[in-house]
């Protein structure tokens, strides 16, 4: 008794287990197991990394694993246990049972009462958000060109010329990791050898340098594809050439005023020959 109030037990746990739930991952009593996969959205094909780790581990007791979609069981693991503790299992998001779209739960088991739950968010292939469109990109003096591209888990916001880096910067608003495949042409931008053979772009996702995968190359293109990850704005695409903003028309024009300018040099005679 407190201040003549009588504090039941039973409801002291079911409010610890009630504020427990609404964090969103559910650990048991006394944190004895705890589990969290390794993003918090999947697209169909990916691969689902749960992980966790047991705070006392029983004999080779194995951890139980329960994937539910609206309390429909998915799938089931039983998952050996690590001597410190931890433990770790895959799930492909592929096959009959993952056709519906929504949030799905992982619940992990560990001996009597033990359990801990975390939730993800799935896209299927048929409800995934593919763009492919032209964008038409600014050269400055030179005019403009169009850049073919393919987006998937965000949107193309902006797509501009650096001729001071000799790259193209693409502005993008990631929703979640995805990809984009981008269809460059020769004529604009390149990255070559001094042979003239094709040389390796360097790709900068927000300044930190990542790979990225090319296609057969084409006589007029090349074809790149990066993967971003949720929250990545910028891509910077660096070759060994970038139409400058002074392009080649209007070097033309300044090599024809050099020209105009000799001439007329000559005909005051101000320089000699």
């Amino acid at each position: 008794m407190y201040n003549g109030v009588f504090v039941d037990s039973r409801i002291l746990y079911g409010i610890v287990f009630f504020l427990t739930l609404s964090t969103g991952t559910i650990f048991a009593q006394e944190s004895l197991i705890s589990v969290q996969t390794d993003d918090n959205n999947y697209d169909e094909g990916d691969t689902i990394v749960v992980s966790g780790r047991v705070t006392t581990v029983v004999g080779e007791t194995p951890v139980t694993l329960q994937l539910l979609r609206d309390e429909s069981l998915i799938d089931i693991a039983q998952i050996e246990v690590a001597q410190d503790g931890s433990y770790s299992h895959t799930i492909i998001a592929e096959g009959p049972q993952w056709a519906k779209q929504g949030d799905y739960v992982v619940r992990v088991l560990y001996g009597e009462g033990n359990f801990a739950q975390t939730e993800f968010s799935f896209t299927p292939e048929s409800e995934a958000k593919i763009t492919t469109d032209n964008f038409e990109v600014d050269a400055g003096n030179y005019g403009t060109f169009d850049v073919e591209y393919t987006i998937k888990g965000g949107t193309l916001e902006n797509m501009e010329v650096n001729s001071d880096n000799f790259s193209v910067i693409v502005e993008i608003e990631s929703t979640d990791e995805g990809t984009i495949t981008l269809d460059l042409p020769r004529e604009f931008i390149g990255a070559e050898k001094q042979d003239g053979k094709d040389e390796i772009f360097i790709i900068l996702i927000d300044e930190i340098e990542t790979p990225y995968e090319e296609e057969a190359t084409h006589s007029e293109s090349r074809k790149i594809t990066i993967n971003f990850e949720e929250g990545d704005s910028q891509i910077e695409i660096i070759g060994t050439y970038v139409v400058p903003e002074f392009g080649s028309i209007a070097i033309m024009i300044m090599v024809v005023g050099m020209m105009s300018a000799i001439i007329l040099i000559r005909n005051k005679n101000l320089i000699k020959f």
